[in-house]
């Protein structure tokens, strides 16, 4: 095989992949066309519900900074 038949063989790929792509867009948005919007969900005001372990993990970053900020009041 020479270089040609070969960039001609990578290039069909590449433009197939492509046109695949674009086609397959183009029938999704087809698809939802007439379609109702699902609504958004939004986040929630306020804190967040934590895990026993995310409320373990933020005590101790709590403790930690705590003894930072003495350590740097001490210091300065």
């Amino acid at each position: 095989m020479n270089t040609n038949q070969i960039l001609n063989m990578i290039m069909r790929t590449v433009m197939r992949r492509l046109i695949n792509s674009g086609v397959n867009a183009g029938f999704d948005a087809a698809a939802k066309i007439g379609k109702p919007k699902a609504p958004k969900q939004g986040k929630p005001v306020g804190e967040p519900e934590l895990t026993p372990e995310q409320q373990e993990r933020e005590r101790i970053r709590a403790i930690r900074q705590a003894r930072r900020a003495a350590r740097n009041n001490s210091q300065g």
